[in-house]
């Protein structure tokens, strides 16, 4: 992948039996030691069948670096910047890190497509963090045919970034994004 700063980046989810889900566009900012990093300024549209949501402040996604046997990992993570929403229970805690459990991401020039795999790890900005949407989990193994391997590795994928948030591990320790969210906002 050959992507500067700056570069439009689409990014496509898909679920499992190949239907479309979420939609979205940004902006490529750069890459580090945990990946490369694609920015959603407030106001940036997310689109999927039977839903739109046009996002209030600033965001800036990871598309995780692969690990040392060669493949990334079974996530996405987005961190929010201020003005974020609530829409969960977090205790009256604003999302700050929302990440969805996928296959590993794949970049195809400047696209990034992954398949969403239901679960998700939350934080709040009040530290509160949840696993979402575990029934949705357990209802789409079983209507799509999750093989055993992939149930498997979302499931190890969901504890190990639920561990590392409620360690405050980078990237989820609440600092390693604001350079990114910086740069973002300088566009």
């Amino acid at each position: 992948m050959n992507l500067t700063s700056g570069t439009t980046v689409r990014c496509e989810m898909s679920k499992w039996d190949g239907g479309p889900h979420w939609v979205f566009s940004g902006t490529y900012l750069g890459s580090d030691e945990h990946g490369d990093w694609i920015g959603y300024p407030a106001g940036t549209r997310f689109s999927r069948p039977g839903a739109d949501f046009t996002c209030p402040n600033d965001q800036v996604g990871l598309v995780p670096a692969p690990t040392e046997s060669g493949e990334r990992p079974w996530c996405l993570p987005t961190f929010h910047g201020p003005g974020s929403v609530t829409w969960m229970d977090l205790d009256g805690g604003r999302v700050a890190v929302y990440v969805d459990m996928t296959t590993p991401a794949e970049w195809d020039g400047d696209t990034v497509r992954a398949i969403d795999l239901d679960l998700d790890v939350v934080r709040g900005d009040n530290g509160r963090v949840i696993v979402d949407d575990e029934d949705e989990f357990a209802e789409h193994r079983v209507r799509f045919g999750y093989p055993d391997d992939v149930v498997r590795l979302a499931m190890s994928s969901c504890d190990r970034v639920r561990a590392a948030m409620l360690a405050g591990a980078a990237p989820y320790d609440g600092v390693t994004h604001l350079p990114w969210l910086e740069r973002l906002a300088a566009r």
